[in-house]
């Protein structure tokens, strides 16, 4: 966490071409805060404003418990592959290190933000902080600043990404989620400002 801190976090007047930001995703057993374990993570890097394919990073995180039948269903990842797969312990150095001096984007950014500081907290005793770039909240904003009328499923990634025409890639894998992020979240900033000239404070959740 030391490490972690080192680097200090992007100016919020930093114009937002300038920052460099590490789109994350998750898979999860669930949403329960106190039974629930990440067993994947999914990380893609913005720099530029381009999205850097070569750090394109998928990794299964091992978990104690055995997965529910519903979570298989829906990530498609069993227990037998996470066999092979990192511990906490592991992986959370290097999500730390990627992360470090950036900013994070993700959907509906509560989840990862939630899993980053439970993991912090278990395996350093630290809570876990970083700036946010929610597409979920940005979404919501918009919608709410043009008086539009919406549903929650309207604010799902795939709802949003066809919304805007984007294509449909296979849901519930986290590299996969986090590059369609990434890409949402481009095409996103474009239509908040046409000349690349916002600065990171208009983008933070």
């Amino acid at each position: 966490m030391k490490d972690y801190f080192s680097n200090t976090f992007p100016d919020k007047n930093e114009i937002i071409t300038n920052v460099d930001i590490v789109a994350l995703d998750f898979e999860t057993t669930g949403l329960d805060k106190d039974k629930d374990c990440v067993i994947s993570a999914g990380l893609v890097d913005i720099v530029n404003f381009g999205i850097n394919l070569k750090s394109a990073t998928h990794q299964l995180i091992s978990c104690d418990t055995q997965l529910p039948e519903e979570s298989v269903v829906i990530h498609q990842i069993t227990d037998n592959e996470l066999v092979n797969g990192d511990n906490v312990e592991t992986v959370l150095p290097y999500l730390l290190s990627r992360l470090s001096g950036k900013v994070l984007l993700a959907h509906h950014a509560s989840v990862e933000l939630f899993f980053m500081n439970k993991m912090c907290q278990e395996v350093y005793a630290s809570d876990f902080l970083i700036p946010v770039i929610d597409t979920q909240y940005l979404a919501k904003r918009s919608f709410d600043r043009k008086n539009i009328n919406y549903k929650g499923n309207d604010l799902r990634l795939f709802n949003l990404r066809k919304s805007f025409n984007m294509p449909a890639y296979k849901a519930h894998n986290a590299l996969m989620d986090a590059v369609a992020t990434a890409e949402l979240f481009l095409v996103m900033a474009n239509t908040i400002s046409p000349k690349s000239n916002a600065k990171l404070r208009e983008f933070l959740s």
